[in-house]
């Protein structure tokens, strides 16, 4: 079965935490700290690896993770950086967060690195935070954490022109004429599983990419046979060639057949029917007396509409120039720009709007109680006991807003201030 799509979880590297030492040298009994700096955290990358057409390798691993960076040591000694994963996809792979399903990257066009998840930056050792009244500070910062994402890939093969048609249509057989593409070919009653792309040479032109997709019967866009599976891949196309069996040799009629894939198309993005069509009229070998031909009711119906019929065999040959010179005429035409989706969902942003707090007034204890992820963080690596850490620790709490949250719930100077444990009197 074709892979296009995977779930996965993703992680950059927790930044090393900041060391807290002090110079022990001879002759030197109360050196100053020396504390090193701990290592960034490796990042999460991804990369296009154009020897990739599917997602296949996602389904035997879950877990992608960035390499942690070093604590830092003494003497001033800086931990080393983690190293970055690189994750490679196929081009055309769409990365989504799993909870939002926004996107967070489309590896297409010139994307083809992109850091989706930065490293956590590494901790400062104590030696940065010495002053002239505080010259032996024994507290340093942890490194940051890294971020954790559950994300969804999917893959939008990228082609100029979509094929698509009942099964037994002839598709696979025009694909292997006209491009160098090697579809399994037989008499087959049901659809290809695979999304075969190939490229179409024109003497004096510079061609262009087509794909078959597969798939596409009543009920597809509901979820009936493979047909929703693939119906993805026609978002890219700028044009759709309708294939169809003239002769009806299955004894199906053609027009309804288009009509059916075009509600499936509709149904599944209405905006796929804003994409220019062309009916190739198959197996055109197979009609013997004009009577027993559809090409004059396709005519009749569909150029009206402005939809150009090609009588084609794609067994002989017979009508396939004309066909093909046609589709490249008109993609000349068409904006030639990719489709590119837009990032919509940021990472650091969001793992940011996450870390929220909450500033209550607690009427028995008459305390002002403030919590959240983000204040727990900031107290982790902090020494309130200190006046340095004290000072950056009001510091913060200003910057957030924080204090501003308090005085607009009434607090007054001498209240008691409640956090996670730690309990102070408030005074501007």
């Amino acid at each position: 079965m074709f892979a296009d799509h995977a779930r996965i979880i993703i992680k950059s590297g927790k930044g090393g935490n900041g060391h807290v030492s002090f110079r022990r040298e001879k002759y030197v009994p109360n050196g100053g700290p020396d504390g090193g700096d701990g290592g960034h955290g490796g990042d999460l990358i991804f990369q296009v690896d154009e020897g990739l057409n599917t997602l296949a390798d996602f389904r035997h691993k879950r877990k992608y993770a960035a390499e942690n960076g070093e604590d830092g040591k003494k003497r001033n000694c800086h931990g080393k950086n983690g190293e970055d994963r690189i994750v490679k996809v196929p081009a055309g792979t769409i990365l989504r967060d799993a909870a939002s399903n926004k996107v967070i990257a489309d590896m297409s066009g010139d994307n083809k690195r992109q850091i989706i998840l930065k490293g956590g930056k590494g901790g400062l050792g104590n030696q940065h935070f010495a002053t002239a009244t505080m010259q032996a500070p024994k507290y340093a910062q942890p490194g940051q954490p890294g971020i954790e994402l559950e994300v969804y890939l999917e893959l939008k093969v990228i082609a100029d022109v979509g094929l698509v048609g009942f099964p037994n249509v002839g598709k696979s057989t025009l694909l292997s004429r006209v491009t160098n593409a090697q579809p399994k070919i037989a008499n087959y009653h049901f659809t290809t599983l695979n999304p075969n792309l190939g490229v179409v040479d024109l003497e004096g032109t510079g061609g262009f990419v087509i794909a078959d997709i597969p798939g596409l019967i009543e009920g597809a866009s509901e979820g009936v046979g493979l047909g929703h599976a693939f119906l993805k891949h026609i978002e890219r196309t700028k044009m759709i060639i309708h294939m169809v069996d003239a002769a009806s040799v299955e004894g199906r009629n053609p027009i309804d057949d288009i009509y059916a894939i075009n509600q499936e198309l509709e149904n599944y993005n209405p905006e796929l029917l804003k994409k220019p069509q062309v009916i190739a009229a198959n197996k055109m070998d197979a009609v013997y007396e004009e009577s027993e031909s559809n090409l004059p009711a396709l005519k009749a119906e569909f150029e009206s509409q402005g939809m150009k019929i090609f009588p084609i065999s794609a067994v002989s040959g017979q009508g396939l120039k004309e066909l093909l010179y046609y589709v490249n005429e008109v993609l000349s035409e068409l904006d030639d720009t990719p489709i590119i989706y837009e990032q919509e969902f940021f990472p650091e942003t969001a793992v940011f709007q996450e870390e929220s707090y909450t500033v209550e007034y607690n009427e028995e204890e008459q305390v002002y109680v403030v919590e959240g992820p983000k204040i727990e963080k900031m107290l982790g690596y902090t020494n309130i006991d200190s006046e340095k850490g004290f000072l950056f620790f009001q510091k913060f709490l200003r910057e957030q807003g924080i204090l501003s949250d308090l005085e607009e719930a009434g607090i007054s100077e001498g209240d008691t201030v409640r956090m996670y444990g730690l309990e102070f009197d408030y005074y501007k």
